[in-house]
């Protein structure tokens, strides 16, 4: 054994900065608490010189060149905090290969490339720890892999993009509109300045796919699953979700259905304002998993910024740690493995059962609610409550309706119908309701 066990960091930004912090200022209570004694030997920084507030280097630590990384010898553990596709790839493909433990918070490289680095993990047989890529410090990938393994998980929701969960508690408590939000979101650094990929859904389902990998062993692409953002949310779908006792969330949901059929979808979700869901506020993330012995179980905390997500990498460092010093990889999860992956179909989004929230803009004259009504049941979707609305403009009111369960593909196929009713003005709203997280 060697007393220190190597690492070197890919990528300095602001995650990168917060591991480094933590390797060196933390050190004696990481070697208590674990028994591993941790050198950060190397840090790779596209450009030098480079600076970071309380953080002072090793001599020789920082360098342009990732081969000092992942070909020097002398690193045990590589972690990649560089983001992107393509080079991440490259490098922790090349890292792997030299034998290496990777520590990675790529979930977009993951959700892409998971199966095939996972494999290649297993063929050098290093330990590829990706607690970070998911939910910020919140532990729920390890918790999936080790702690629910005696479950049968039935279902998870997830409250994973802290920019759309900022955004929307935003608009809930101060009612402001989307636009304005979103630019406060930019101005405090909770959103990106190309917001796309989150406020239009992709990073959840990226953190989804991850999810549903751990919890039924089984990989699946984006291309298998619904997924829509919060750009459609307007302050009024905000105040009549209030008025109804709900709180619109942007949820990931996974659902295990009949005869290996696993529900995947990402979408804004009216959720009970009296549930636990519901009050998980601005940036914080939250994972709520059902399993078959344990119940409804809750993991709440912070799933962005420097310190939580690096909470969460320096926990794979060190489980990459025990791996070196014992000789050992942590076992890879079955998820990605050839032979090991359970079959699933992803159950298509018509085909889910679910209650909707409904608002409709309509001439403002006698009969429409019953025109409105008749189509509904003609396709079996029952009506379970009707508001009417302050006048919308000059002759148009909003048409506020819950309904009971029903089919996706039925509900589709009759608000086709009611758009070609010339009483229908302007877009209708569908908004899906989620009761099952009401603890």
């Amino acid at each position: 054994d060697k007393s220190y066990i190597n690492v070197g960091i890919l990528g300095w930004g602001t995650v990168g900065t917060g591991v480094s912090k933590i390797l060196l200022n933390q050190n004696a209570l990481i070697a208590k608490n674990s028994g591993i004694e941790l050198c950060l030997k190397k840090i790779v920084k596209r450009t030098l010189p480079a600076t970071r507030d309380g953080v002072e280097l090793p001599a020789d630590c920082l360098t342009t060149n990732p081969a000092e990384v992942v070909d020097n010898p002398d690193i045990d553990i590589v972690v990649e905090l560089i983001g992107g596709v393509t080079e991440a790839h490259t490098l922790i493909s090349r890292a792997i290969r030299n034998g290496k433990h990777v520590v990675t918070a790529n979930k977009a490289l993951l959700a892409d490339h998971g199966g095939e680095l996972f494999q290649l993990a297993s063929e050098h047989q290093v330990s590829l720890n990706f607690e970070a890529s998911t939910a910020g410090g919140i532990p729920i990938i390890k918790t999936l892999q080790e702690s629910f393994a005696g479950n049968q998980i039935h279902s998870l929701y997830g409250i994973v993009n802290g920019t759309c969960n900022y955004i929307l508690t935003e608009m809930h408590e101060r009612g402001v509109d989307f636009s304005d939000i979103l630019k406060a979101a930019q101005d405090k650094g909770y959103a990106e300045a190309d917001p796309t990929f989150d406020v239009e859904g992709i990073d959840a389902a990226q953190k989804l796919i991850l999810l549903i990998a751990l919890a039924y062993r089984s990989s699946i692409s984006l291309s298998q699953f619904h997924v829509e953002g919060i750009t459609g949310i307007t302050q009024k779908e905000i105040q009549y979700a209030r008025e109804l006792g709900y709180v619109i969330k942007l949820l990931a949901i996974a659902k295990l259905g009949d005869g290996n059929r696993v529900e995947a979808r990402v979408h804004p979700t009216l959720v009970p304002e009296r549930s636990l869901l519901a009050n998980v506020g601005g940036a914080f993330n939250a994972v709520c998993v059902i399993g078959d012995a344990v119940g409804p179980t809750l993991f709440y905390g912070q799933g962005a910024g420097e310190m939580p997500t690096a909470s969460a990498v320096v926990a794979d460092i060190i489980d990459a740690g025990k791996s070196v010093q014992q000789g050992i990889s942590t076992p890879i999860s079955r998820a990605w493995l050839a032979g090991a992956q359970a079959e699933v179909d992803v159950s298509p989004i018509d085909d889910i059962e679910t209650r909707y929230y409904l608002r409709f803009v309509v001439a403002d004259r006698p009969g429409v609610l019953a025109k409105i009504g008749t189509i509904l049941g003609n396709w079996q979707i029952s009506i379970a409550s009707v508001i009417q609305k302050d006048p919308h403009g000059m002759d148009t009111v909003s048409l506020v309706m819950l309904t009971h369960n029903a089919r996706e593909k039925n509900m589709q196929a009759a608000l086709a119908e009611i758009y070609t009713l010339e009483d229908v003005k302007g877009d209708t709203q569908l908004i899906r309701i989620e009761e099952e997280v009401d603890f």
